[in-house]
């Protein structure tokens, strides 16, 4: 199982930022402390960056169903996906509404 642990790095999370490390254990967040090590783990320094957990986008356009030639649930959760997007809602910009 592949392991990540991500440094230094500035968390925010409701309404705080805390300096704090995050051990990441296949898909799963396995740790979260001022202070970790584990020799079996791929290191990503973030030091001067933040880490802000999945967001929320409360205004998507998908366009399905009748204009999927614009875009579609499939691509454009993908991109929300990519973007550290874990929910959204979709507006009825669509045909019918």
């Amino acid at each position: 199982m592949k392991k990540y642990l991500i440094t230094n790095a500035q968390i925010v999370n409701e309404g705080k930022i805390i300096q704090a490390d995050v051990l990441i254990s296949g898909e799963r967040i396995e740790r979260i402390a001022p202070w970790i090590s584990d020799s079996n783990a791929q290191v990503i320094d973030l030091l001067g960056n933040h880490l802000i957990p999945g967001m929320i986008d409360d205004q998507v356009h998908f366009r399905d169903p009748g204009l999927t030639y614009k875009a579609d649930i499939h691509s454009e959760s993908k991109a929300a996906v990519a973007g550290g997007i874990t929910s959204f809602m979709d507006m009825p910009n669509t045909i019918p509404n």
